[in-house]
Order: structure tokens, then sequence, then C-alpha cells
């Protein structure tokens, strides 16, 4: 039986003077912190806007799951808003996939931009929505980002001209060339939507992981336990961000390597990319061609669905 394809649905570019809404999906955040992200995003010359629900605080989570859920819910909902940034990550994000209004977000597809805990709603707006996303810094991240991370963000989010990121860095653990979307983000976000209906197949794409603070045998453990449960069959390639405070690079290649050495597709490692000094802006679910060997990967804006 033939299974239509899915239209990719790609939101439109931020313009000046654009109203970027702003959701806290996962953990209470910093204020001071927030505060100059937020004057990051005014000083590239757009809106923002904050909902009264954003600031409730709920022990560990940014206010109860419903009334974060609504936030995201009524802000794809709003005509004025533009773009979508999360304010931190944390922890949360995953109570509330259930209460998003999928269909709701396929009427009004936006930018929506976020990464650690926030890669959960990428996962979900992809598998549920088919909506490209774009993994990138959020509001509280903002405030301390490098240049090269902030104009690498406005410059993903106002274009629609195909790209190209050269890894100065690069280090490649098995050449060859994969083109197919690219999707994933935290590692261990990923892991643990294992068993739900919210992680996409990566059957034919390219997975981007990263991570932050765990142990080279969680790393070993995480990765084993997505083998396992077949996340993998069909992958195309993979693409390394920063294993910030994991331990040495060499050990977690070598981890990296055991675990998809078999597969014979393209590992390219070094992309800036997570919890590292900078956090280079990328867009989920377009056409992405990843060659290891030269150590690059390119974006075409071109619909794949």
């Amino acid at each position: 039986m033939h299974i239509k394809k899915r239209k990719l649905l790609v939101p439109a570019k931020l313009e000046p003077g654009d109203t970027i809404g702003i959701a806290a999906p996962g953990s209470p955040f910093i204020l001071k912190e927030f505060k100059r992200g937020l004057s990051v995003l005014e000083s590239m010359g757009f809106t923002t806007y904050c909902p009264e629900g954003i600031f409730n605080k709920n022990g560990y989570l940014a206010g109860v799951d419903e009334s974060r859920a609504a936030v995201l819910n009524d802000l794809f909902s709003d005509s004025r808003i533009k773009a979508i940034f999360c304010a931190r990550g944390g922890f949360g994000s995953m109570r509330i996939l259930s209460l998003l209004d999928y269909d709701n977000i396929c009427k009004n597809p936006k930018i929506f931009a976020g990464y650690s805990d926030a890669s959960a709603i990428l996962s979900f707006l992809y598998e549920k929505c088919h909506l490209v996303t774009f993994h990138g810094p959020m509001v509280t991240t903002l405030s301390e980002a490098s240049k090269r991370t902030r104009l690498a963000m406005f410059s993903t989010l106002t274009s629609r001209l195909d790209f190209e990121i050269k890894l100065k860095k690069g280090v490649t653990l098995k050449t060859g060339t994969a083109s197919g979307a690219l999707l994933g983000g935290n590692l261990a976000t990923l892991c643990h939507l294992i068993g739900t209906s919210f992680l996409p197949s990566y059957r034919g794409h390219i997975l981007f992981i990263e991570e932050t603070g765990e142990a080279l045998y969680r790393i070993d453990r995480m990765l084993t336990q997505m083998k396992l449960a077949g996340c993998f069959d069909g992958l195309a390639g993979l693409l390394l961000g920063s294993f910030t405070d994991c331990g040495p690079a060499k050990e977690i290649y070598k981890v990296v390597t055991g675990v998809f050495g078999e597969m014979g597709i393209p590992v390219l490692a070094g992309f800036d990319g997570g919890h590292g000094k900078e956090n280079i802006t990328i867009p989920f679910g377009i056409k992405t061609t990843l060659d290891a060997g030269r150590k690059n990967i390119s974006f075409k804006w071109q619909r794949t669905g």
C-alpha cells in the first residue's frame, strides 16, 4: 500500500519588527539572564512578547503542566507572533507534549527555536506536525552567547537561502556523504522519548546529538539503548555536536565509533551546537547533506515532503 508523504511545513522567515513570543515549557529561569537575552533579540530589530504565565514557578517547573502548555498553544494561535523562543531548558518539556494542540499548530506554522530540554518539543513538532524547527539558543543563553552564535541565529532565522557550514574543528569518525532531513537534539532527552509516540523515525535522516554533564558510561548506555530499540535502523548519517563536561573527546568518539561503526554511515564530530561555548542555529527537517570527509554540512530550503 502506498503511503502518501506528509507536506513539510516551512515557517516564514523573520522580518525586521516581527514579534517573537517567549514560552517557558521547562524550568524557571533567572530573571537577570532572561532580561539580557530579551535585550539581545530587541537589538536585532525584533519585538518580544512575554505572556504572564512564563513567570510562574512550581518547584523545578515554570508553572503547572497545563499552564506551560496553554502558553505554547496560545502563542501558536496568535497571528501577531511570528516566532517562538524558549526562555530556558532544564526539565519539563516532555510533561506537556500530550497537552499540545498539534492540529492548531499545523494551521499556524511558525518558527520554534530551542535546544536541550526543548529537544522534546522539536521532536514533537516534526513527528506530529512535520514542521521545520530550529535547534539553537534560548533567551537566557543568548545573554552570554558569542558574537558568532548570535550572528548565525539571526542569519538562519531571517533567510531562506541555501547555506553551508564548514567545521573548522571537525573530526571525521567515518568518511562518506549522506543526504536527508536533519533531526535530533539532546541525547538524554531523545533517549527518554523511546516508547512514546513523539520520537520521530530517523530512517533516511541525519541524526544530530549533543550532551552536557553526562559520564562516558551513561552516553554509552543511552546510545546502546537507542540502538537496541531500533532507533538507528536505516539512519543515513550522524553529526555530533558539543559534549560539554562529558569527558575526553577521544573517549566519546571511541564509544560512538563502537556503536555506529558497523553501520557504515558517515559520522562527523566537532559541530559547535549544544551546550558548548558556541551554539550555531541549524534547521531541523529540511534537506541536509553531510560530507564527513570534507567536514561540512549544507542545507537546502526546498520542500522535502
